[in-house]
């Protein structure tokens, strides 16, 4: 209750004076005289219907808020928006480079300690308040109401780049209706006199000459824009049209959707993981994956890409979580869906690393077998010149057409090596090993569009499981985009009052337009910019305003009262200390880490060098370095920039002031704080027509008066220019009302 509100003059031993938060945190009453109500607005008796009341709007109507079909529905959402490509190709990647198994452990702690807490405390504010991030930092702190414009701008910037890589799956996937398919092998250049390799591709690989070469056409610099790639330009047109019909009816249409691209991709995983074990070497890549390096776990640099893994894991600050939970019943139990999607999310990650390292174990044993073929054709050369029969054990059989074993071409190398040993280098005998490949890290596009492209090529019935592979990173890439764009879409509805359709087909012909960039022969450079710069600083922040703003600015002993009030239990204390202490420090320790590394680390990325048919790495020119830091700048700006205007008054921070709200015998008359009286931050706050919409409860507790007409209370205008609305319990009878 706040401190300074107002007290009303008492008439009957019973008045008490009320919070607009306490008010209406009774709409679950247990009183069947509750249960249906009618509302009164602009004079029209609307019946008590699950919906929240637009204040914010022009003309005072309700307006029913979208509601989930079902509970699955609303899971496989959030499963939808958390589980994403970076489970496919980043998990994969840190798992082997910070100790195999043993990087389990520490993500499975900060997953408990930084996951869990956070996704928990965003479903909770969202179901609460029942409005998208915008709304809901507004009403928490309107001086903290930047996080909210923050989350959407970073949400933007994300989007932008996200649906580039579903327009490069979408070209493999179209790609993929042919035999052999057509990065099976180097293509030839044929003139008069001669055939031969293209050089690009022969100094590389043939998947690695056709993602830089023939599906991004790539330039050899950031620099070089080289025009659009017409192919890339109506995949990204296609991806965004994917994504607009999907989101133009809001969770109606992307909740449908959601069965197919939820669980689809589990489907194709399973699959690939029951293929990839019946071949030869998916069991070494496994076991190289599963082998733990112990020592590994005691760096820092391990617990920090964990602590990364896990808030982006998860989607934290975008606010996807929100918005989705915003649409739950406010009694729903958010505390069980946090455990579940974080759980769930973290065994598809160690799904898709058992995929990921059964099919480069198949590979590592074939890229093995033709090191040892080549290198054993050499020493056959060598024979009798620089290398003696006798140096090779009599069991081993170097005739054409004979197949020698990894054991016994080392056992080989190994007696040249020590007979040899001045003279080693210059042979050009190279040591062939499964374990070699397997450590030859690669992630993010390098995994899925070069490394498991290659090992799909030798497949039996190639071009099915690219189909597959593919379209499985299409659905992974579209379920994120949902739940990024409805961290976009409901903010702004719910603060504009604009409608869904307009604002959807607006924000994705904008992105198109701005997507652009990202399908010019520079394009993959751009993807990569935005990649490291424009989300995991400000996401960071965001995140740590949002649970400082809980646990601390409204309070983590009333949030508690929330949560228990809503929930119908009081969650574990263990929420308690990670929300107010705990999880606070670890956000703090990760942003101070993340930036000291973005600071020490010039902005560099990584060049394909069409002459020497290799990735480089190039200092970002100047206007580049400028774009880096703008990128970062602009998606924290809303926080600071909001809260000045809001400090100074520049915007009227009348919201700030706490409605009370005088209960008696059934009777609610609204009054404003007086301007200038410090109260306390409640959940749920008194807002100016112009700040923000009022989260109204489901089941609407305000009933219409029983005498008076319209020359009753629900008739008289409330200071801020709206109609104040009375409330009178049906069976009492009229009372007086309260000195105000």
């Amino acid at each position: 209750m706040p401190k300074n509100s107002k007290a009303v003059k008492r008439e009957l031993d019973d008045d008490v004076t009320e919070s607009v938060k306490d008010l209406l945190s009774n709409e679950d009453g247990r009183d069947d005289t509750f249960k249906k109500t009618s509302l009164i607005i602009n004079n029209h008796e609307v019946e008590g219907k699950e919906c929240d009341v637009e204040e914010g709007g022009s003309d005072g109507e309700e307006e029913e808020r979208p509601a989930w079909n079902s509970k699955l529905q609303y899971i496989l959402a959030q499963v939808g928006f958390s589980v994403g490509l970076g489970n496919v190709w980043r998990f994969p990647y840190l798992c082997q480079k910070n100790g195999g198994g043993a990087y389990l452990v520490p993500y499975l702690i900060l997953l408990i300690l930084i996951g869990i807490p956070l996704f928990f405390l965003e479903l909770a504010v969202g179901q609460r308040i029942r409005r998208g991030s915008i709304g809901v930092w507004n009403y928490i702190s309107p001086r903290l109401g930047g996080i909210g414009f923050a989350s959407c701008v970073v949400c933007f910037f994300v989007a932008l780049y996200y649906n580039v890589i579903i327009s490069w799956s979408l070209f493999y996937f179209s790609q993929s209706f042919q035999q052999p398919l057509p990065w099976h092998e180097c293509p030839l250049v044929k003139n008069k006199t001669l055939t031969y390799v293209v050089p690009e591709c022969e100094k590389s690989s043939a998947t690695t000459y056709y993602w830089y070469r023939e599906a991004l056409n790539i330039s050899d610099n950031i620099s070089e824009g080289g025009g659009l790639n017409w192919r890339m330009t109506l995949c990204l047109l296609a991806a965004w049209s994917m994504v607009c019909l999907a989101m133009i009816k809001g969770i109606q249409s992307s909740g449908k959707v959601m069965y197919f691209s939820s669980l689809f991709p589990y489907v194709v995983l399973i699959c690939f993981l029951v293929r990839a074990l019946l071949l030869k070497g998916s069991i070494d890549g496994i076991r190289h994956m599963f082998t733990p390096k112990l020592e590994i776990m005691l760096e820092p640099k391990v617990w920090r890409e964990a602590a990364t893994q896990v808030f982006f894991a998860l989607g934290l600050g975008f606010g996807g979580v929100i918005a989705f939970s915003s649409y739950n019943k406010r009694d729903n139990n958010c505390h069980f869906d946090a455990v579940l999607v974080s759980f769930i999310n973290f065994f598809t990650s160690v799904l898709a690393t058992l995929v990921v390292f059964a099919v480069l174990g198949f590979k590592a044993n074939i890229m093995n077998s033709k090191c040892i073929a080549l290198n054993s054709q050499r020493i056959v050369s060598l024979l009798g010149n620089r290398i003696e029969q006798s140096l090779i054990p009599h069991h081993i059989n170097l005739t054409q057409g004979s197949e020698v074993s990894s054991e016994d071409y080392d056992q080989m190398i190994d007696i040249i090596k020590k007979v040899k040993e001045n003279q080693f280098d210059s042979l050009g005998l190279d040591a062939c090993s499964i374990e070699g490949e397997l450590n030859k890290a690669v992630q993010g596009t390098g995994l899925a569009f070069i490394a498991f492209t290659e090992a799909m090529t030798h497949f039996p019935a190639s071009p099915f499981w690219s189909v597959m592979f593919f379209l499985m990173l299409v659905n992974l890439g579209l379920g994120s985009m949902f739940g990024t764009i409805e961290g976009i879409l409901t903010p702004l509805i719910d603060t504009f009052k604009v409608r869904k359709e307009f604002l959807t087909v607006g924000c994705c012909a904008l992105a198109f337009s701005i997507g652009l960039l990202f399908v010019q022969r520079s394009g993959n450079y751009f993807v990569a910019m935005f990649d490291d710069y424009s989300a995991t600083l400000p996401l960071l922040i965001v995140v740590v305003l949002e649970n400082v703003a809980v646990a601390w600015v409204y309070g983590i002993d009333k949030f508690f009262e929330d949560l228990k009030e809503m929930l119908g239990f009081t969650p574990y204390r263990f929420y308690y200390y990670m929300w107010k202490y705990i999880t606070p420090i670890l956000l703090l320790v990760l942003l101070g880490t993340s930036f000291i590394q973005l600071a020490m680390k010039p902005p560099v990325y990584s060049a394909w060098i069409q002459e020497e048919a290799k990735e480089q790495e190039l200092f970002f020119p100047p206007w580049g370095v400028v774009v880096c830091i703008s990128l970062v700048v602009m998606a924290i700006m809303p926080v600071p920039v909001v809260f000045a205007l809001r400090y100074f008054n520049i915007i009227d921070d009348s919201s700030g002031g706490i409605s009370t709200v005088a209960y008696k015998k059934g009777r609610i008359i609204k009054e404003t704080a007086r301007p200038g009286e410090d109260d306390d931050t409640s959940l749920i706050q008194g807002k100016s027509p112009s700040e923000a919409p009022s989260p109204m409860p489901g089941n609407n507790i305000y009933r219409k008066q029983s005498g008076g007409g319209g020359n009753g209370p629900e008739a008289d205008t409330a200071p801020n220019g709206r109609y104040g609305i009375g409330y009178l319990m049906a069976d009492m009878p009229d009372m007086p009302e309260s000195d105000l």
